[in-house]
């Protein structure tokens, strides 16, 4: 009883734990999964308030271009523009405070004419207008113009646009080309990768917003976002325990835990750390990391689109990931295993420590009580059960105890009196117990009798069915070779003999001048001869169909002995080639398949002998070729298709189908076609397709019917057992 309740305090400290993991597991997920939503709102706030941004200052700039195409801005652009020594033209140096005002630069190579001087006053007057409001959370917000012209607001570098050198070009920066319209065909706003920035060594990401004017791509808009801030809450702001990754689609690592930036000068790229072993080891601290990092990266990017939580068994952590708007990078928060199973180990450790405990204790306690109260009395109840069964039925137990015990002795007590008591009846009764069973003998043959007799009677009328029902079907073939014997005979053109025998004796005396030289006489040889020939033809007809009544005859003769042999004997089971059987089933039934111009299509493979009832076998087919005739009825005889097939269901099954596109079966009959006495024709009798179901289930087989419903035909498949008969020695 110890190791039983042992047992189950193993078991319910088990359960316990389970239920434990599974309500902490449910809740550190949920906590997971609305810690990476709520953080993905909070760190994507930037993004889209720089496409909002973005969305404004292109309908501003483009309102603006069209206002200054009707004006002339040459004298303002001459005012607060200069053309340098260098072939540049910059802001003039006394009249902005690039602190406040916004800077422009042109490359040398730039033709200024009316067109580009409108566009590049327009981007100046819209960064006038806004850049300082945009300012407070950009730190750089500018316009590129196609031909090679930069207007921004930068007041981190007050003296840009005069310090950058006559070779700078906006063509060489991602964020520029990544707006043409070659490489931007939906004109889209779009994120560059992050890069460190050369003056304040700082990680940037750049967004750009192309513009386009009456087709043509004429500028860009574009913002600088500061990543410090973003990396440093990235790694040092999370759940207890767990850890945040921010990268982007292409691999490329924005924030990482273990990401060493310092003297770096180009991100760190997941999918080509294999490509650089000792790079991925000296960023993220071993190569055991980089590899734990590219499996999380794919797990991620393989993701189902709506799927926010992931299981990485492998590593023993689930990992939660939200898309950030803008950008579209990764935010993905890594829950290590062991945090969810702790709490649930430690419940479970103190309760199966209590548990022991209090097993302890019960034992000591139990052990106590059974010695005193339960083993000294079963010893005494032992002892009356030997002298119970050697035959003493005097014994004397203790009957006044009140609980289970006491119970039981006063049960086996009584029980000793009552089994004296039967044991006296028993031999008093051992003196008619001969007799009794004479009797009972007697009675018994009587009802086997009457069980034999109903058996027999019941058998008869199943074979009588069975013979019936199939003899039926070769009589409708037998009346139709009748009827086609006997319109044949009515056919024949016999009155013509006699017509031309009342011509020849009318001209019997001038027998040689009526066939040479009457009209009717010339006719008369060639008519004869073709008579002849029609009669030939009639007789070979006629004779191939009393042949087929004889062949049809026979097949009732082996019917009706295959139902005899059945009822007699155990069928045996034989090797049968299955196309042979499927062809002779055809054959019997070809008379009214071919008089209903039914045409059949086979698709019999090539199978080996298998082992099984020919006559049972034939039966069912015959049965289902003749149900499938009958359901053409309705179809017009140019369109009537009866379709056999025969195949390998499985290695140990063989299906045989037999499919008519005719009238089809209605759902609601599906159900109740095999029962007996159910048809859908009048003329017929219900038993075949019930016959041919229990026959199926003889052999080990099935026969099952699929129909779309009336007028959809309907397929009856037969399947067998395939057991292939061996060849002889």
């Amino acid at each position: 009883m110890g190791v039983r309740i042992g047992i189950i305090i193993a078991l319910g400290t088990l359960f316990s734990f389970l239920h434990m993991l599974h309500t902490v597991r449910t809740k550190a997920l949920a906590q997971l999964q609305q810690h990476v939503a709520e953080r993905s709102e909070q760190e994507q706030a930037i993004f889209v308030l720089a496409e909002d941004n973005h969305t404004f200052l292109k309908k501003a700039l483009e309102e603006r271009i069209r206002e200054l195409e009707r004006e002339d801005v040459s004298a303002r652009f001459d005012r607060l523009f200069a053309r340098r020594p260098d072939g540049t033209v910059r802001n003039r140096p006394e009249l902005v405070d690039g602190k406040r005002e916004v800077q422009g630069f042109i490359s040398p190579n730039v033709v200024i004419d009316d067109g580009f001087r409108s566009r590049f006053m327009a981007a100046h007057d819209v960064l006038t207008r806004y850049g300082q409001a945009i300012g407070v959370r950009f730190t750089t917000t500018y316009i590129n113009l196609t031909e090679g012209g930069i207007v921004g607001f930068w007041p981190w570098a007050p003296t840009w646009a005069q310090q950058v050198g006559p070779d700078f070009s906006i063509t060489n920066y991602e964020d520029y080309t990544l707006t043409l319209p070659e490489n931007n065909p939906q004109r889209q706003t779009i994120w560059t990768g992050i890069y460190l920035e050369t003056v304040s060594k700082v990680w940037i990401a750049s967004v750009s917003t192309p513009l386009d004017v009456d087709g043509h791509h004429v500028a860009s808009i574009g913002n600088d976002v500061l990543l410090d801030e973003f990396m440093h809450r990235t790694v040092n702001e999370h759940l207890p325990g767990v850890y945040n990754i921010i990268f982007r689609e292409d691999g490329q690592l924005i924030a990482h835990s273990e990401l060493k930036s310092k003297g770096a000068t180009t991100p760190y790229n997941i999918l080509r750390a294999a490509e650089q072993p000792g790079d991925a080891a000296h960023r993220l601290g071993s190569k055991e990391n980089a590899a734990h990092l590219r499996g999380i990266f794919e797990r991620v990017k393989n993701r189902e689109p709506a799927q926010t939580l992931l299981a990485l068994p492998e590593y023993g952590e689930y990992v939660a990931v939200m898309r950030l708007k803008g950008p579209g990078w990764y935010l993905a928060t890594v829950l290590p295993e062991s945090m969810v199973s702790r709490p649930a180990f430690a419940a479970a450790r103190y309760i199966l420590l209590l548990g022991i405990l209090s097993l302890l204790v019960e034992l000591v306690i139990m052990s106590r009580v059974l010695q005193q109260q339960v083993s000294h009395p079963l010893k005494k109840l032992l002892q009356a059960t030997d002298k119970v069964a050697v035959g003493d039925f005097q014994v004397a137990l203790d009957t006044a105890r009140q609980d289970e015990l006491g119970q039981l002795a006063h049960a086996f007590q009584r029980m000793a009196d009552q089994v004296q008591h039967r044991e006296e009846a028993l031999r008093q009764g051992n003196e008619g117990l001969e007799q009794r069973v004479e009797e009972r003998t007697r009675a018994l043959n009587d009802v086997h009798a009457r069980w034999m007799q109903t058996a027999r009677r019941t058998g008869m009328a199943e074979i009588a069915t069975n013979v019936l029902h199939n003899v039926g079907n070769v009589l409708n073939s037998v009346y139709t070779s009748v009827q086609l014997a006997r319109d044949r005979t009515a056919g024949m053109r016999l009155e013509h003999v006699g017509r031309v025998t009342r011509m020849l004796e009318e001209h019997q005396s001038d027998l040689a001048t009526f066939l040479t030289g009457d009209a009717r006489g010339r006719h008369l040889m060639p008519f004869l001869d073709k008579l002849g020939e029609n009669l030939r033809e009639d007789r070979a007809e006629i004779v191939s169909l009393l042949d087929d009544v004889g062949r049809y005859t026979e097949h009732i003769g082996d019917i009706v002995k295959v139902q005899q042999n059945y009822a007699r004997m155990p069928r045996l089971h034989e090797p049968v080639d299955l196309a042979l059987l499927v062809e002779d089933a055809l054959r019997i039934n070809s008379a009214e398949l071919t008089r209903h111009q039914v045409k059949v299509a086979r698709n019999l493979a090539s199978l080996p002998p298998v082992l099984t009832d020919k006559h049972k076998t034939l039966m069912i087919l015959v049965n289902l070729v003749s149900n499938a005739r009958y359901a053409l009825d309705t179809v017009a005889p140019g369109e009537r298709r009866l379709t056999v097939t025969l195949e390998r269901a499985s290695t140990d099954r063989v299906r045989i189908g037999i499919h008519d596109n005719g009238m089809g079966i209605a759902p609601e009959m599906r159900p109740r076609v095999f029962q007996p006495g159910v048809t859908t024709h009048e003329d017929r009798h219900g038993f075949g397709l019930h016959a041919s179901a229990l026959a199926a289930q003889e052999l080990g087989g099935s026969l099952t019917v699929h129909s779309e419903g009336t007028g959809h035909g309907a397929t009856f498949i037969l399947e067998l057992p395939y057991h292939p008969a061996r060849p002889r020695a």
